[in-house]
C-alpha cells in the first residue's frame, strides 16, 4: 500500500501541532482559556503601574477574567489602553469604571466597580475609564514619611537629654544607693530567715503552753456553780438597796441624822457656838479661870 503522507508533510503536521499545543499551554500557565467565551473591553487609563498581560480582573473580590494587551497611544499624551477579557456572562453597567491597584507580592490588579443604579449595559469593546488607586506603599511615602520627617528633630533631642541623663553623675549615686539598699535588705532578709528559724519555735512552743493554760482556766469555770454566785450577788445587791432606801427615809436614827434639816442646823449652831467659846478662852481665860495665891 502506498504510503499517503510523505517525511516532510508528517514533520510539517508534527510542527503545527506542536505549536499548537505550545500556544494552548503558554495560555492555560497565563489563566487563559480559549475554549470559554469571552467578551473583550478596553480600560483607558494613565498610568498602568504593575499591570503587566494576564494580570487578573475582579469584580467584588471574584476574579472574571484577564487582562490580553497594554497598548501606548503615542500620538497623545498619558494615554494607555488596555485590553481585557471577561467571561461571557459578566456585564458591565454604564457609567461603571475600573480601578489599578497595586499589592506587595501580587503586582497590579484590575478591579472593576459597577454602577448598579443604572439597567444599561455596555457592549463588548466599549471603552472604560480607568483610574490609579494609590498603593500603600505610596500612602507611607505620602502621609507616614513626612510625619517621621518632623519626629526625628524630636527623637533627637529626646536622645540628647537621655545621654544627659546617663552621663550625670546623680544617676550612678543613684544606683550606687540602691546597690547599698539591695545589700541591706539582702542583710536583713538572712537575718529575718535566721530570727525566724531560732526565735519563732520557741514562740510557738510558749504559745502552745498560753493555749493550754486557756483551756485549763476554761475546765476550771465551766466547773464554777455560777447560778449559785449570781443569785448570792443578787442578795448582796437586794441588801445594798434596802440600806440605801432606809438611809433615805426619816424614820430611823441614821435617815434623820442624813435627812433633817433642823438636826443638821442644831449640829452646825452647836459646833460654831463652842467655837467661838474656845475662842474668846484662848482670848480672855481670866475670864473664866481664877488663880488664889496664898
Amino acid at each position: 500500500m502506498k504510503n499517503v503522507f510523505t517525511k516532510e508533510a508528517k514533520i510539517g503536521l508534527v510542527s503545527i501541532v506542536s505549536l499548537a499545543l505550545l500556544y494552548l499551554g503558554i495560555n492555560y500557565l497565563k489563566g487563559i482559556n480559549l475554549f470559554k467565551p469571552t467578551n473583550h473591553y478596553v480600560v483607558a487609563c494613565t498610568n498602568v503601574k504593575g499591570v503587566t498581560v494576564s494580570s487578573p480582573v475582579f469584580v467584588e473580590g471574584f476574579k472574571v477574567g484577564l487582562v490580553r494587551e497594554i497598548v501606548y497611544d503615542y500620538d497623545a499624551v498619558d494615554k494607555i489602553s488596555i485590553d481585557i477579557s471577561l467571561e461571557d456572562h459578566m456585564k458591565i453597567n454604564k457609567g461603571s469604571y475600573i480601578t489599578i491597584v497595586n499589592s506587595f507580592l501580587g503586582g497590579g490588579e484590575l478591579h472593576i466597580h459597577l454602577n448598579k443604579y443604572v439597567d444599561d449595559y455596555l457592549k463588548p469593546g466599549a471603552v472604560i475609564e480607568g483610574r490609579m488607586e494609590s498603593d500603600m506603599m505610596q500612602s507611607v511615602q505620602e502621609k507616614i514619611l513626612p510625619q517621621v520627617e518632623l519626629l526625628l528633630p524630636k527623637i533627637d533631642s529626646i536622645l540628647g537629654g537621655l545621654q544627659t541623663l546617663v552621663n550625670h553623675p546623680a544617676l550612678a549615686q543613684s544606683l550606687n544607693n540602691i546597690e547599698t539598699t539591695t545589700n541591706s535588705l539582702a542583710v536583713s532578709s538572712r537575718q529575718l530567715n535566721q530570727m525566724l528559724s531560732k526565735d519563732v519555735p520557741g514562740i510557738m512552743s510558749d504559745l502552745k503552753v498560753i493555749t493550754g493554760n486557756f483551756a485549763d482556766v476554761s475546765t476550771d469555770l465551766k466547773k464554777l456553780d455560777l447560778a449559785t454566785t449570781v443569785n448570792a450577788v443578787n442578795a448582796t445587791l437586794d441588801n445594798v438597796e434596802q440600806m440605801t432606801r432606809k438611809l433615805n427615809s426619816k424614820d430611823n436614827s441614821m435617815g434623820l441624822l442624813l435627812n433633817d434639816r433642823a438636826l443638821y442646823d442644831n449640829l452646825n449652831s452647836t459646833a460654831d457656838n463652842a467655837s467661838k467659846l474656845l475662842l474668846d478662852l484662848r482670848q480672855n481665860p481670866k475670864r473664866y479661870v481664877h488663880f488664889s495665891v496664898f
